[in-house]
């Protein structure tokens, strides 16, 4: 149930190579349904959920909390006690790390499973079930990660970013030590302890320095030769949605990011300065949830206080109802107070802040669309006001 999200439909997709039969349904067409369908499952897309068949097990994504059955995590603990097992987990950086890891034990002939909450276009497809190493992104946003069980287990880094679960830094530190507490014979990885990796690699940014550095250690944890390692990561080309590249028009270049909290934002910009060499760095931010927007909007400022322009739109609700007062106009306030005379945009739809972004953009700038919703809408409309065609 829910079988078109990022979980379940990877974890159908694992299950029916494993020798389970699968089925799903989801009340709305989404990208992730397509290899779904080609590993042979079969969809139901209707309003309501139907009843699962006799006999079958009923999987239920966080999406639909009404409906009844074992949840997300559970059944990927079940999954995950399959194979060997790397659970990459962390606050940020975890989909580029998984990836790292997938890609490099696949590009090494390693034959690996995985199972990543974004897209790897290196990959192909966000999920795979091989004969060697189970790679599993684990997702602290719900405490799920406290479920699965790890040979080797790796902590990214520990922030608070998920403000409806945990209300505090320290109840998330809590939450990863007392995961790992539970995998007494695991290795683990702790990525804020590991010196970024100093070697020439195809994704730009202090960021995915350490992100590199970190795949590298649970990589040798697994067994696999540094210098092994090190020759696929340097062909690693990102994750899709992180600085990825998605066009030029009029002389300038326009990239997209996922990068939704304070760290996330800085580390992107910080990587985009270096892109865009002599030429000025424009943003079009879209704040994520209104409970993230409530309590960083003033750090989501600072953040965005490294581009040269920045246009704000309002707040992608996803999950969460609206809050009082909160609008992604508290994040164009913040920031005209940390940069007074910066050009500041406030565009509460997306398609607006695309149309001034691109005006305000000239030959040689770098224009970089940021968010987890679909802030990416924007890309193709800033292209064509500069004068080129759709990606």
């Amino acid at each position: 149930m829910g079988i078109g999200g990022a979980g379940l439909s990877a974890y159908a997709i694992l299950a029916r190579a494993w020798g389970a039969e699968a089925a799903g349904w989801d009340r709305n067409e989404t990208p992730y349904l397509e290899p779904v369908r080609a590993a042979g499952i079969p969809v139901t897309i209707a309003s309501d959920a139907p009843p699962a068949p006799e006999g079958w097990e009923t999987v239920v994504s966080t999406a639909y909390p009404a409906v009844a059955g074992t949840s997300r995590a559970a059944f990927l603990a079940e999954l995950a006690g399959h194979a060997r097992t790397i659970v990459v987990a962390g606050a940020h950086g975890k989909t580029t790390t998984a990836g790292m890891i997938a890609y490099v034990l696949r590009e090494l002939g390693r034959d690996p499973s995985w199972a990543i909450g974004g897209e790897v276009p290196q990959l192909g497809t966000h999920a795979r079930a091989g004969s060697g190493w189970f790679v599993v992104e684990g997702d602290e946003s719900d405490r799920t990660v406290a479920a699965l069980p790890a040979d080797v287990a790796v902590v990214t880094n520990v922030d608070l970013d998920h403000h409806a679960t945990f209300g505090s830094r320290a109840e998330v530190e809590e939450l990863f030590a007392g995961w790992l507490a539970g995998l007494p014979d695991a290795h683990v990885v702790r990525g804020d302890e590991v010196e970024p990796l100093d070697v020439p690699l195809a994704v730009p940014g202090a960021h995915n320095r350490r992100n590199a550095a970190t795949a590298l250690a649970a990589l040798e944890a697994a067994g696999v030769a540094r210098e092994d390692a090190l020759g696929a990561l340097r062909t690693f080309r990102g994750a899709g949605r992180r600085l990825e590249p998605r066009g030029e028009a009029g002389g300038v270049r326009v990239l997209d990011d996922y990068g939704h909290h304070p760290a996330e934002v800085e580390a992107s910009l910080r990587a985009a300065r270096e892109l865009a060499g002599d030429g000025r760095l424009l943003v079009l931010f879209q704040p994520h949830l209104y409970s993230r927007t409530r309590h960083l909007d003033r750090e989501l400022a600072a953040a965005l206080a490294l581009a040269d322009a920045a246009c704000v739109a309002d707040v992608y609700p996803a999950r969460e109802a609206p809050l009082p007062g909160v609008t992604g106009k508290l994040v164009v306030e913040r920031l005209s107070e940390l940069r007074p005379g910066m050009l500041v945009g406030w565009a509460p739809a997306v398609a607006d802040g695309a149309a001034i972004v691109a005006a305000a953009a000239r030959p040689g700038d770098l224009v970089v669309t940021v968010g987890a919703g679909n802030v990416d809408a924007a890309v193709p409309l800033i292209l064509e006001r500069l004068g080129g065609s759709a990606p």
